[in-house]
């Protein structure tokens, strides 16, 4: 089986940038800058993210199964700072990261934003935890679109 044409572009652009990992569940919406998004097998598409544990958006990823890798405009200085892990320290305080910016969605429900170049949505295949700061997720890429091949 063949991946989609349109993950297939989406992946092949996975080289360098910052990245927004995603997700919802129950109505909350979450998301965190990651510096790197990694390939991980072709067929089918497998995407591995390392997450820094006691954020936000672990449990929304856990209890969903499911988040969205979007790739971060060089120009989008709002995003940067809206999803510094700085804004993600206090609970009590916490806003919904998405607010103040346009999104979409593709089949998962995660939230993309339109400015990103690049968006993949994955379906949780596996989870680990690596005894350190972070945790490592695998996605099987679902879905995908770019700004120059919307879906």
């Amino acid at each position: 089986m063949l991946a989609d044409p349109h993950i297939q572009a989406a992946v092949s652009r996975l080289n360098s940038g910052l990245f927004i990992v995603s997700s919802i569940y129950d109505g909350e919406r979450s998301g965190v800058i990651v510096r790197s998004v990694q390939v991980c097998a072709d067929e089918p598409v497998l995407l591995s993210v390392a997450l820094r544990k006691g954020h936000s958006i672990e449990p929304l990823i856990r209890d969903s199964r499911a988040f969205a890798v979007c790739q971060l405009a060089e120009d989008d200085r709002l995003a940067r700072r809206v999803f510094s892990q700085e804004n993600d320290t206090d609970p009590e305080n916490r806003t919904d990261p998405f607010d103040a910016l346009p999104t979409r969605t593709l089949k998962t429900g995660s939230p993309v934003l339109r400015k990103s170049p690049i968006a993949l949505d994955c379906e949780v295949v596996r989870h680990y935890d690596l005894e350190a700061d972070c945790e490592l997720f695998i996605g099987l890429v679902v879905d995908a679109c770019t700004l120059d091949l919307q879906r």
